[in-house]
């Protein structure tokens, strides 16, 4: 499936000799005359899937804060846009930034080619939801636990339309064509993982779609499209941003015939993402590969220690046995789609072959420990959101009030993991003490 651009014009990935820069480029399509976008691996399409969207001789993409941008010097090519059979422009063509902007058309297309599907981008991850429910337009959507924002938009849309909101494990004759069932996995805050293809078939057994949230594992840790996803979703604030920097929301589809009208949708939504921020996003997703995996890498490292001493099994976690009495005389849980062992032998790793997601949480004894935590820490910052460079500790309750007042979520960064473990043991030590446990 070809990618797209923010402005929804197809860039043929198949043959890049056929991708017109647009008049304003005096040079001539030379790197990619008989490659193939499709053939390299996702690290190389990161730098050079919007290559042929490059009209400057800049090697790094200028910033581009313009809000309105010059016609075509020729009349001839000139077309009013109510004219046009669909809100479409060409991928260099720009004329007012809630249309499309230089940067994040060169963002849409290289996440056209990581998310294997046509790709929009939003002004944030719930503007992104609020699109995807606006555009399809259910009388009913099926939701589990997960991010709360997510359910926010919905009682709107529930004030706005008369929306019924059914549970994520609804019986199948619950669901009508047409209807949506919204999947987020790996789930926030915890971290673990559902199977999409089993709630895949039961949406397409009703006629009705299934949206997945993957905002926890990013290309290249899962692609929720080869299970029966119909759209994907993604925070781009989180892992496609990376340096808590930007705001940014993704829609990729599977029907790209649906791009146009949503395309048009939004441009009066109003919720195209600002040309600041798809710069950043491009600078950023250039190096998404290399950060995920390390950042899933390390959780994967920390949650086995923590688990293990949990469990009795350190062998191989580095712990010596009075770092695990510790961990034990403080932690209660943990939560991490890396412990879902029976899943792991049926559709787990099929689903996420090459790690579970940096993400994962902690269940503490109480939650007065919970609470304390992240002030004895010293490597992770005590604050919101996920998916940056460094690591973040947050006492879910402070933003969440779905959940449970012991409950810490972690996302780990791209500091070495031993390091963040060792910080997390002397926290517990510290907690051990204050407490008297």
């Amino acid at each position: 499936m070809a990618p797209t651009t923010t402005n929804g014009a197809q860039v043929d990935s198949d043959d890049f000799s056929k991708v017109s820069r647009g008049p304003v480029d005096p040079h001539t399509v030379e790197d990619f005359h008989t490659l193939s976008i499709q053939q390299l691996s996702p690290a190389t399409q990161a730098i050079h899937a919007d290559d042929p969207l490059n009209v400057v001789d800049d090697v790094a993409p200028p910033i581009h804060v313009s809000t309105t941008f010059r016609y075509d010097k020729d009349p001839s090519r000139l077309r009013p846009y109510y004219e046009r059979e669909e809100p479409i422009f060409e991928p260099t063509e720009h004329i007012y930034s809630r249309h499309t902007t230089h940067s994040s058309s060169r963002l849409e297309a290289i996440l056209g080619v990581l998310l294997h599907n046509p790709c929009l981008t939003y002004s944030s991850g719930l503007s992104a939801f609020n699109a995807l429910v606006t555009f399809l337009n259910p009388k009913r959507v099926a939701i589990g636990a997960g991010y709360h924002g997510c359910h926010g938009v919905l009682r709107l849309h529930q004030k706005l339309s008369g929306l019924k909101l059914l549970p994520l494990d609804c019986k199948p004759e619950d669901l009508q064509e047409g209807d949506l069932l919204h999947l987020e996995t790996p789930i926030n805050p915890t971290g673990q993982a559902f199977d999409i293809q089993h709630y895949a078939d039961i949406a397409h057994s009703r006629g009705a779609y299934l949206s997945v949230d993957a905002t926890f594992a990013p290309p290249p840790l899962q692609d929720p499209f080869k299970h029966g996803a119909d759209i994907v979703m993604h925070s781009g604030t989180k892992y496609i941003g990376g340096h808590s920097d930007m705001l940014c929301g993704v829609l990729a589809v599977k029907n790209k015939e649906w791009i146009p009208k949503m395309v048009d949708e939004r441009l009066y939504l109003g919720s195209v993402m600002g040309g600041l921020e798809g710069w950043l996003g491009v600078r950023s997703v250039r190096t998404m590969e290399l950060r995920v995996m390390k950042q899933s890498a390390g959780a994967q490292r920390i949650v086995d220690a923590l688990d293990g001493a949990l469990t009795g099994h350190t062998v191989g976690t580095g712990l010596s046995q009075s770092d695990a009495e510790i961990i034990k005389s403080v932690v209660k849980q943990v939560f991490h789609a890396s412990l879902q062992t029976e899943d792991y032998k049926t559709w787990l790793k099929k689903q996420m072959p090459n790690g579970f997601g940096p993400v994962f949480s902690l269940a503490l004894k109480s939650p007065e420990l919970a609470r304390a935590l992240p002030s004895k820490l010293h490597l992770f910052h005590h604050a919101t959101s996920l998916g940056g460079v460094e690591s973040l500790i947050e006492w879910r309750t402070m933003t969440d009030s779905s959940v449970e007042k012991d409950l810490l979520r972690i996302s780990v960064g791209i500091e070495d993991d031993k390091d963040l473990l060792d910080d997390l043991i002397q926290g517990f030590k510290a907690l051990k003490q204050e407490f008297r446990l």
